[in-house]
């Protein structure tokens, strides 16, 4: 098949994450190798620079703009979370037929893989010759047919060593605090939240339990899992994902909350589940609790990436263009765990149509019984998406004694 000659554009779309750079990096590196690709253009803050006309001629950057990207926290492009009407997807595709764009890749989460999905479509029934594929991201980790998403393991190592540094914190000041409540991202999935138990390694060691938005939350249990905890160990480190809800599917202290152009309820506007138990903790069992509640910052500390998720959101990123030389279109690029002992991903795809608008859960081997924690087989799923080794930190060996 031949190659189609003319511009490709790309485009980030969605919350970043601290290695969505890392594709857009992938992409530019993998295209200047194609003769018939003319200019990269890179659309100004998603879809919606299709609407302002602007763009960026990535072609013309310099070479030293690729390491760089690989370690540049939030959407260099600029992000977008504008609701595309269906009279917008003619205008897109008039946009794209002017430009001479034949190459369409856009970098982000559910609901841009819909939009990929949507325009490919368009461009098909009119004829126009364009191939497009969808590279995924997301912290959310809730992408279905891929093992993980690219963006997971960091804000994932980020959550791990937030957790077991602050429930130090916690438990050098349990005269003084008594429960620390730590709220995480994730939306409706609970990979995230999950993630914050990987650096334990004893029973004094946060997180204590976890609440994840796969197991319906019971006000009842939860309060009685705190008071048994705090008699145990004197303290109480609890991780809550920012979507568990009660058994009517409510959110949990998402009253004040508002609705996003998606349709998805825009938890972080509200309270949130944090700040809302943090006070039922308080007034029903007398225990004095803070909220820690670390918002966009588990998406953008590029700091502590992870080495394994740079190197896997670049490559998904090359593996996209390559597929659309190989005239192989209509796809979401995914990583597929190889079997073995070493850790190793390979890239692979999935038809558009089946990861639009489509969520991927935590499965219940993955979820201990009582639905307040995690199961080693989570561990053992996640802890290489992490990269380097978690730290272990010193513990005394003795307990205080009574002196004269």
């Amino acid at each position: 098949m031949a190659r189609l000659k003319g511009n490709l554009m790309v485009g980030q779309s969605g919350g970043p994450t601290p290695v969505i750079n890392a594709s857009l990096a992938g992409v530019i590196s993998e295209a200047k190798k194609i003769p018939e690709i003319e200019n990269i253009y890179g659309l100004f803050h998603g879809i919606e620079g299709v609407f302002t006309k602007q763009a960026y001629n990535l072609s013309k950057e310099p070479d030293e703009l690729i390491n760089k990207l690989l370690y540049t926290p939030a959407s260099i492009l600029g992000s977008c979370r504008y609701k595309l009407k269906d009279n917008d997807y003619p205008k897109i595709l008039e946009f794209f037929k002017a430009n001479n764009i034949r190459y369409f890749v856009y970098i982000g989460g559910n609901d841009s893989m819909d939009t990929c999905n949507r325009i490919s479509k368009l461009a098909q029934s009119e004829n126009y010759e364009m191939q497009v594929v969808g590279i995924p991201k997301t912290i959310d980790n809730d992408l279905p047919y891929t093992d993980h998403c690219p963006g997971f393991g960091s804000a994932a190592r980020f959550v791990a060593l937030s957790t077991i540094d602050s429930g130090r914190d916690l438990e050098c000041m349990s005269t003084f605090d008594d429960v620390a409540i730590f709220e995480v991202m994730g939306r409706h999935a609970g990979w995230l939240a999950a993630a914050s138990a990987l650096a334990k390694k004893v029973s004094e060691d946060a997180p204590h339990l976890i609440y994840l938005p796969e197991r319906t939350f019971s006000l009842e249990k939860f309060l009685r899992d705190i008071k048994e905890v705090h008699q145990n160990l004197g303290y109480v480190y609890v991780i809550i994902s920012e979507g568990i809800r009660d058994e009517s599917g409510e959110f949990i202290g998402a009253q004040s909350a508002v609705t996003d152009a998606f349709g998805h309820k825009a938890i972080a506007t509200g309270d949130g589940p944090g700040n809302y138990l943090a006070k039922i903790i308080n007034k029903e069992l007398g225990l004095k609790t803070r909220c820690n509640r670390p918002g966009t910052i588990q998406r953008s500390l590029a700091a502590v990436a992870s080495r394994t998720d740079i190197d896997e959101a670049f490559r998904a990123g090359s593996a996209g263009v390559r597929y659309l030389a190989e005239g192989i279109t209509d796809i979401m690029v995914t990583l597929e765990r190889a079997q073995g002992t070493e850790y190793y991903c390979e890239t692979g795809y999935v038809p558009l149509e089946k990861v639009a608008n489509i969520e991927k859960f935590m499965p219940d081997s993955f979820i201990n019984q009582e639905g307040n924690f995690i199961t080693d087989e989570f561990r053992k799923y996640c802890l290489p998406l992490l990269g380097d080794p978690l730290p272990e930190y010193a513990r005394l060996i003795g307990k205080p004694f009574s002196l004269k």
